[in-house]
């Protein structure tokens, strides 16, 4: 019993957050402020709870939680369609932004391949020093795997392992000539004590998967920065 309730309460968030990736991705699709939505439908006073989009998925419980119990369903006969389809919408985050990327790129006429890409925070959410299963390491592995040069930043977190080439890398300092000097800065992380507006005047190009520039206007800053 206490068992099964933990698990429900790990795959409603893991549900919930994959509705609300897949509507945000739509969104996108029809020029509409996700953001804005959610904030509006937040303010009806019962029947509704708000969650938002991201990057992916990641902690020790969150991801591992639902596949468990799918897992476990198919071993009895049941097929848990729903906790499935969540399941792949949160890990096809990752590739998507991706995506976000190359795309942001491009219209710099810059490949992927040989670009200078600094990631901003590893952790999987906000100021907290955990990076288990956190969307940045697919992320990073994605990139280099397209021959991007890519370094990260997180204030909380010194060092992550890439278990798909078996390394450490190190993070670096988050200085005016790193932004600078990168093609891409994607925001993974919205880690409390990063002045993300500071980082959007400074960088060549932004990808922000968090909405941590939702304060920036302007026509030089809607073409540099790709939000989710």
């Amino acid at each position: 019993g206490a068992e099964t309730c933990k698990l429900l309460e790990n795959t409603f968030l893991a549900g919930n957050i994959g509705l609300v990736i897949e509507l945000a991705r739509l969104c996108q699709t029809l020029n509409i402020d996700i953001w804005e939505v959610i904030a509006a439908a937040s303010t009806k006073p019962f029947g509704f709870m708000p969650f938002y989009p991201g990057p992916g998925i990641g902690g020790h419980c969150i991801p591992l939680d639902p596949h468990y119990l799918s897992r476990k369903a198919r071993m009895h006969g049941f097929d848990a369609r729903f906790i499935s389809l969540a399941e792949e919408i949160n890990s096809g985050m990752p590739r998507h932004v991706v995506d976000l990327v190359t795309g942001g790129l491009t219209r710099f006429r810059k490949p992927v391949n040989g670009s200078r890409i600094l990631v901003l925070g590893v952790a999987y959410k906000r100021d907290i020093d955990d990076a288990r299963e956190s969307p940045a390491l697919a992320i990073i592995e994605s990139l280099e795997a397209m021959g991007a040069d890519v370094s990260f930043h997180d204030p909380l977190v010194a060092a992550i392992h890439l278990e798909g080439s078996n390394r450490e890398i190190c993070g670096g300092a988050l200085t005016e000539e790193t932004v600078r000097e990168a093609d891409c800065a994607v925001i993974v992380t919205d880690h409390s004590r990063i002045d993300y507006r500071w980082v959007a005047g400074a960088a060549r190009l932004v990808v922000d998967t968090r909405n941590s520039t939702r304060d920036l206007k302007g026509d030089e800053v809607d073409n540099r920065v790709v939000r989710l």
